[in-house]
């Protein structure tokens, strides 16, 4: 039997405060071609399915669409909740799809949830556990002794029944002891909910979700699929993917990553004005650095015309000595003269604000006199 696994798709998230919903579009459409090409059997969503616990009605509309086109091409789908998820709303109906080989977790109980399949080989279970916290689990178990968030996965699986001389994936959305974050998850206070990868000891491939950089743990079989889009700058260099599991018998799982190619690229550039003027137009979600020793006011609109989707402006030169953000999020026609003069005078005296005199002379010559 063979699965797609992927994870944070984050349908609905921002970059900036660019909407990114034509590269979900994109991105979704991608998997959808990727699981038909290579004859999957069912595609695995390992959490975070939304950016929002109450997802816009258009992000809604997009994960239906995609899990649709693979149900009526005849692949199951199997999904959890994460941590930006609303429990409750992707259990919504669950029972009722599970009839259009649609599984999604349902509400947490204090076991692993579990869908069984068959193919040539005999059975195959997939377990699911959504986010979970260790307080959560201990109320469940009041006679545990519980203290750290491995104690709480361990006595899940513990008291799910699971049979070890069959064939078992584990589907779960949490932050694995030694993965490598990219800057785009959602972050809890130091190792909190750290759990370590001893934990799923016995079971033959996990699928994990909530780390967007993609990577194995521990093992060749316990993998994050990481997000399919990029949604920080740090993760500009990453190669985005998925995995095809080939399950065949319980000794022979094969694994393979498909590389996944976004419509536009997540990029820091650096150079001169001139240049970025004179580059071809390009739709790359960009965080552009200028080095230039001038720099006109309306620079980040200038290279809009170019790079439509400017996140991020900034400048490093003799003055400024650093990168400093002058444009911010904001589009600089929504800024009022004085904040323009105010952001163009610290960009141009390393920092330094302008002071009273300063904004004195400024309104008196454009005859905004203010009474401050």
């Amino acid at each position: 039997m063979r699965f797609l696994h992927t994870a944070d798709l984050h349908i609905g998230r921002t970059l900036g405060e660019m909407s990114m919903v034509e590269e979900q579009r994109y991105m979704l459409n991608e998997l959808c071609s990727m699981a038909l090409e290579n004859k999957a059997d069912a595609v695995i969503i390992a959490g975070d399915i939304y950016q929002r616990a109450a997802p816009q009605a258009e992000a809604m509309e997009l994960f239906d669409k995609f899990v649709s086109r693979l149900s009526q091409s005849g692949i199951t789908v199997i999904a959890i909740s994460g941590t930006h998820d609303s429990e409750l709303r992707v259990s919504y109906f669950s029972r009722l799809v599970r009839g259009s080989g649609v599984y999604m977790s349902e509400s947490f109980d204090g076991r692993l949830q579990k869908v069984e399949l068959h193919d040539e080989y005999g059975e195959i279970n997939v377990w699911l556990l959504p986010f979970i916290r260790e307080s959560r689990v201990r109320l469940l178990y009041p006679d545990m002794k519980i203290s750290s968030c491995t104690d709480a996965v361990r006595t899940v699986i513990e008291h799910s029944d699971v049979d070890y001389s069959k064939r078992n994936i584990l589907v779960a959305h949490q932050f694995i002891t030694g993965g490598e974050m990219s800057g785009s998850e959602e972050k809890t206070v130091g190792t909190l909910d750290n759990v370590d990868a001893s934990a799923f000891e016995g079971f033959d491939y996990v699928a994990l979700g909530h780390i967007h950089r993609a990577q194995r743990i521990i093992r060749e079989s316990v993998r994050y699929a990481g997000s399919p889009l990029k949604y920080s700058f740090d993760e500009q260099s990453d190669k985005k993917s998925a995995v095809l599991l080939n399950a065949r018998d319980k000794e022979n799982f094969e694994i393979k990553l498909l590389p996944i190619k976004a419509r536009n690229d997540v990029k820091r550039l650096e150079g001169c004005i001139k240049d970025f003027m004179e580059a071809p137009y390009c739709q790359d979600y960009v965080w552009i650095t200028v080095h230039d020793e001038e720099v006109p006011v309306d620079t980040a609109r200038m290279l809009r015309t170019v790079y439509p989707n400017l996140i991020r402006f900034g400048v490093v030169n003799s003055k400024t000595k650093q990168d400093m953000d002058v444009s911010g999020a904001e589009q600089v026609e929504k800024l009022d003269s004085e904040t323009l003069f105010s952001d163009f005078y610290a960009s141009q005296n390393n920092g330094v604000r302008p002071g009273e005199k300063q904004l004195e002379l400024f309104r008196s010559l454009f005859g905004k006199e203010e009474h401050v």
